[in-house]
């Protein structure tokens, strides 16, 4: 049935049908198919128990933009943004792509001089994951909540008495969880105290930098103080306590704090920091504060491989379950994944994971998206909506800090990742596909035929990064001034719709422009338009469309 919405200067209508694709097959018959058919966009089929090895055709999706990952490995390699990289994609837990690249150790010293023995990247290469690590303190925390240990809403002080000198008596555990207890961003705790337990004592006693509840602050120090309440309520180390509730269940072997010695050669070095008077650190927790914690603190100091990552992510996309191992309940994987801080819309977060940022989730990201970073250059993106798993680990402070950003190759290998995830198109013909980028304007035109009456009508699929990004769909008598004769589509169509438009007189063009802000917030999946018709006084016509930056595609 038709839905008709009134639009200003009577330009329109619109249509809003039923899905084109009643089957989901999206291939032509006859075709060959180059991937399940079946497992679309946001249609990923069933999940297995467990992450095993795969390929993108069963898992129903494109292998070339998987292969394309490996010219944007090689290329911030090339350019200096970081020595070396594993990166791991999986879908319904089938492991499509996962690659090393480059040096794990490269460098001997701050002023790039190479090392005597260089060591190259591997699958099962070690990183400090920085703060990644946070989902795992997170997920602790998580724990001893579904032991009864606390409600959500406690005082942490209630817990950790000292905690509550310095005006932080209300400051709750949900607060810290979310980074908006008002606790500053960092300190330099290294700097102070003589022991562990005196520098815990500073962190536990900094005063507010906000009050509770009032603004959104990453920090660093809701994370510490989270590992000291795992070790108050759990009466052992935050290690110790990891290790027996997750990382050992899980059967994630490369997962630890403090790796052995003779693990050593296993994992990508960091940083050279003779303020430490460490040298270059290999082996060892780069973040100073959490190297002055003994090397396990709140914040930074697991490492881990893709594929335990991958594992850890699994059992996260699978309601808290790995293979017969439950680790979380359903409803406990809600708390750390799905957006709890409404109120500071551009800062998505759970009681664990960043959620919907496009920075570095780019083309994955939606409501439903979660993930972290960490500051020596890893990644984790998942998205439930298709059951896709994406790690990016590189060690990018390696030799030094001060290099090039990695937040492109974050968001460029999220977005080929999403691009690798088929939308359903029907019919041989295809769909024209408006393509990605940062500050693009692409358009797709076609001359409008003449008549008293014309009508444009279409069938789209768009999901389009919602900030600042939209698709426009505009008229011109000249090609040189442009009306929109639509409103600017953005967020998503929730899958094929039919749209109509009746043309303004005088109309000589038509065209569909898709334009994006800058890197910032990313790119959405993109803009889908095929069938398109002029109904020109009854005659209904298809137009010859152009485009120098649009593409036909198939799937």
């Amino acid at each position: 049935m038709a839905i008709k919405i009134p639009i200003p200067r009577r330009l329109l209508a619109v249509t809003l049908g039923a899905s084109l694709l009643v089957s989901g097959i999206g291939l032509a018959k006859g075709n060959a198919p180059l991937f399940h058919p079946r497992f679309t966009w946001n249609q990923p089929g069933p999940l297995s128990a467990v992450v095993h090895p795969g390929s993108a055709q069963l898992a129903g999706m494109r292998q070339e933009p998987l292969d394309q990952i490996d010219e944007v490995i090689e290329q911030a390699i090339a350019e200096g943004a970081l020595p070396g990289a594993v990166v791991l994609v999986a879908r319904k837990g089938s492991i499509v792509k996962h690659e090393a690249y480059g040096r794990a150790v490269q460098y001997a010293d701050d002023i790039f001089t190479p090392a005597e023995e260089l060591l190259d990247m591997q699958k099962d290469t070690i990183f400090d994951l920085a703060s990644v690590s946070k989902v795992i303190t997170s997920t602790a925390v998580l724990k001893l909540y579904e032991e009864g240990k606390f409600q959500l809403d406690d005082p942490v002080a209630k817990y950790i008495p000292e905690f509550g000198e310095n005006g932080k008596t209300t400051v709750t555990i949900q607060q810290l969880l979310t980074h908006t207890s008002g606790l500053p961003a960092s300190i330099p705790l290294y700097q102070r105290g003589a022991s562990r337990e005196e520098r815990i004592q500073i962190a536990l006693k900094i005063p507010l930098s906000n009050p509770p509840g009032k603004a959104y602050t990453y920090s660093d120090m809701n994370m510490m103080i989270l590992g000291a309440l795992v070790e108050r309520l759990a009466g052992k180390g935050l290690d110790e306590y990891v290790k027996e509730t997750i990382t050992d269940p899980l059967g994630m072997k490369d997962t630890m704090y403090n790796p052995p010695a003779e693990l050593k050669p296993r994992i990508a070095a960091t940083e050279y920091q003779p303020w430490t008077g460490r040298g270059m650190v290999w082996g060892e927790v780069h973040d100073e504060n959490a190297w002055s914690l003994d090397g396990v603190a709140g914040h930074a100091g697991v490492f881990s491989t893709a594929h335990d990552l991958a594992i850890f992510s699994h059992m996260m996309l699978n309601d808290g379950k790995y293979g017969g191992t439950r680790i979380l309940k359903p409803e406990t994987v809600k708390l750390l994944t799905e957006n709890q801080i409404p109120q500071f819309p551009q800062n998505g977060h759970g009681l664990g994971y960043e959620v919907q940022l496009g920075w570095y989730m780019d083309a994955l990201s939606d409501p439903r998206t979660y993930g972290h970073t960490g500051y020596t250059g890893t990644s984790l993106v998942v998205s439930p909506n298709n059951e896709t798993v994406v790690i990016l680990l590189t060690n990018r402070v390696h030799p030094s800090r001060n290099t090039i950003s990695t937040n492109f190759t974050r968001r460029e290998v999220a977005r080929l990742a999403a691009d690798a995830i088929p939308v359903t198109i029907s019919g041989k013909e295809g769909a024209w596909f408006s393509g990605y980028g940062d500050q693009i304007e692409n358009i797709l035109q076609a001359e409008v035929p003449g008549g008293e009456t014309v009508t444009l009508s279409f069938d789209t699929w768009y999901q389009i990064q919602t900030t600042d990004d939209a698709g426009y769909i505009e008229v011109s008598s000249d090609e040189k001034t442009w009306s929109l004769i639509f409103p600017c589509l953005n967020g998503g169509s929730g899958g094929w719709t039919t749209l109509q438009v009746e043309l303004p007189k005088g109309a000589k063009w038509v065209r569909f422009r898709y334009k994006t802000d800058t890197q910032y917030s990313g790119n959405g999946r993109g803009w889908y338009i095929q069938n398109v018709k002029m109904n020109s006084d009854g005659e209904t016509v298809q137009p010859v469309m152009t485009s120098d930056t649009w593409e036909i595609r198939k799937d």
